[in-house]
């Protein structure tokens, strides 16, 4: 079973319909004996980065999302969930989870509209499980004002341009997390998603 966090956040049905699309295992759950027992876990993400930290440790869950890390789970971070696994965010001076080191950045003013929406392609730093078998012109789809920014550049799987470059797929490990919605970007976010379906976990 995969299990989707739930946090109150606002896009966890169109995962779980992405996943159940391609006959998927999934259960959204805030139960910790259920997120622990998952045999992979998603952390879809919208919202503001404090708030989320307010609910997932009112939940018990920065605990366990700490604990399926460290249990070599294949963790999969999507958009928000891309920047509480690192140690905090601008957003609110939002102390995160610290799972990966770094920090979310607010976009700087380059004269282009923030929040950065639409659709945009990945430059690849290395490959990765998640990425297998996807086109290098394929286009995903960001809603956000802030990125991920690692503190170790290996931690950066790819990056894409808006202004500046960003990453926006980092990872290490058994946990990656993607600044994108796969379950809002066609064919080939299903296919990130299937990707992770199989991944064991290993790099």
């Amino acid at each position: 079973m995969i299990a989707i966090i739930d946090y109150e956040a606002g896009n966890l049905r169109s995962v779980e319909r992405a996943l159940r699309h391609l006959g998927k295992d999934c259960r959204i759950t805030k139960d910790p004996a259920e997120i622990l027992g998952a045999r992979r876990v998603i952390f879809p993400g919208v919202g503001a980065a404090g708030r989320a930290m307010e609910v997932i440790r009112a939940r018990g869950l920065d605990e366990v999302i700490t604990r399926v890390a460290s249990r070599k789970t294949p963790f999969l971070g999507i958009c928000l969930g891309a920047q509480i696994v690192l140690s905090g965010s601008e957003e609110n001076d939002a102390r995160c989870l610290g799972v990966l080191e770094g920090k979310a950045l607010r976009f700087p003013e380059t004269g282009l509209k923030i929040p950065h929406m639409g659709w945009n392609d990945l430059v690849l730093h290395r490959g990765h499980p998640l990425l297998e078998g996807i086109d290098g012109k394929a286009q995903f789809y960001f809603v956000h004002s802030y990125y991920p920014a690692p503190h170790r550049s290996e931690d950066v799987v790819a990056h894409t341009d808006y202004g500046i470059p960003f990453p926006s797929v980092i990872g290490r490990g058994n946990v990656a997390a993607v600044q994108f919605h796969p379950e809002k970007s066609g064919r080939q976010g299903l296919r990130l998603l299937e990707n992770f379906c199989s991944w064991d976990g290993e790099v």
